[in-house]
């Protein structure tokens, strides 16, 4: 994919193209659409061939979250008009089990839906400014899911481009290159926790959320190493991604935060 530069189609640029042109949330299959009734023949992407795989289902998702996150590379996880490929993930633990885990110290209203069954979106803000989401694994009661922390966007590029905003000039490589940027691409929101992965029934807030068979890659381009930027369970090598993909996040080590005033032991002075 490489570095090229995007901008967004649909107002942002001023082009006046529509960013679901081309996708099926924005067009009928022939007069009428499929059924004779003039209704979109589907809210998800279409233009790309791998938008058009089989979902998973929720037996994909009922397994330790160490297993079902490197099977989550090259799936296509699609959420209304945007769908992207999955190239790095970070799967966590049980409670009382993995430090690093929103589910370490048990169920609290913040991370009830991690105890909810598996197949399900946990979408949390952090940082006082970023969501970020997790899929839930695991049988109901067992808090247990996997990161979503970078993809390539397939489908739906002009619409992830406007909610980085408008006009802004933003690289295909970059444009899902991280949790918080994946999630933006997408649309996450708060309103979105608890969205189920795996439902026939009607469309949450944004669009119907899916996790599409995909082209997931040969054994041989997938790698695992410690999980990025927590302070506990660090050494657990449950971060995995695809070898060589330029979409993959940088690996960032934790850093304490230092109170204020304090020294910083590189040298660098006081807060």
């Amino acid at each position: 994919m490489g570095d090229r530069r995007l901008t967004a189609p649909g107002g942002a640029d001023g082009s006046g193209d529509h960013p679901l042109a081309g996708s099926a949330a924005g067009r009928t299959d022939g007069p009428g659409g499929p059924d004779g009734s003039g209704a979109p023949a589907s809210d998800a992407p279409g233009g790309h061939p791998l938008a058009r795989t089989a979902p998973l289902g929720r037996d994909f998702f009922d397994r330790p979250a160490h297993e079902v996150a490197p099977d989550l590379l090259g799936r296509v996880l699609v959420h209304g008009p945007v769908a992207l490929r999955l190239t790095e993930v970070e799967a966590y633990g049980l409670p009382g089990q993995d430090p690093a885990a929103h589910t370490y110290r048990g169920l609290t209203p913040r991370n009830a839906v991690m105890f909810g069954p598996p197949g399900h979106l946990y979408v949390y803000f952090t940082y006082g400014m970023h969501f970020c989401a997790n899929l839930v694994c695991l049988p109901e009661g067992m808090g247990s899911g996997v990161l979503l922390r970078a993809g390539e966007v397939i489908d739906g590029t002009g619409e992830a481009l406007a909610r980085r905003g408008a006009g802004r000039a933003v690289s295909g490589r970059d444009l899902a290159r991280g949790p918080a940027r994946l999630a933006v691409a997408l649309g996450f929101g708060r309103e979105h926790n608890g969205l189920d992965a795996c439902s026939a029934g009607p469309p949450g807030p944004s669009g119907r959320l899916a996790v599409l068979e995909g082209d997931p890659p040969g054994p041989g381009l997938v790698r695992s190493g410690p999980r990025t930027g927590v302070s506990s369970g660090k050494e657990t090598p449950w971060r995995f991604w695809i070898d060589g993909d330029a979409t993959v996040s940088p690996y960032r080590v934790h850093v304490p935060r230092r109170p204020r005033g304090t020294a910083d032991p590189a040298g660098n002075g006081p807060r």
